[in-house]
């Protein structure tokens, strides 16, 4: 578990908690679009060699696929962003919020 706490000695801290709440939501949903056009590309090279991404990824070099070097990287350079949204995503969805208001 992650927690974001936030303190104040402002009455707004309300207004802050949400408006870190909503950036957060939306880099969480922006990241969700990103994993999607990912998962289409990597969905795509699935199709095309009949194989998952994971089984090329440790099986398979570029002399297997059809564009060589070129299509090579560009799988296993999905397969990385794809971990990468994955992980970030997952941090920021287990966020969870805590507010203190201090003493003026």
């Amino acid at each position: 578990m992650l927690q974001l706490q936030i303190k104040s000695d402002s009455p707004d801290i309300e207004i802050v908690q949400n408006l870190v709440r909503t950036a957060i939501e939306s880099e969480i949903k922006s990241l969700q679009r990103s994993l999607a056009k990912t998962n289409k590309f990597l969905m795509e090279f699935e199709a095309k060699y009949q194989v998952s991404s994971e089984f090329f990824f440790t099986h398979w070099t570029a002399e297997d696929l059809e564009g060589g070097d070129e299509e090579y990287v560009s799988w296993v350079g999905e397969i990385k962003i794809k971990e990468k949204l994955t992980n970030s995503l997952q941090k920021l969805e287990a966020i969870e919020y805590v507010t203190q208001q201090l003493p003026s």
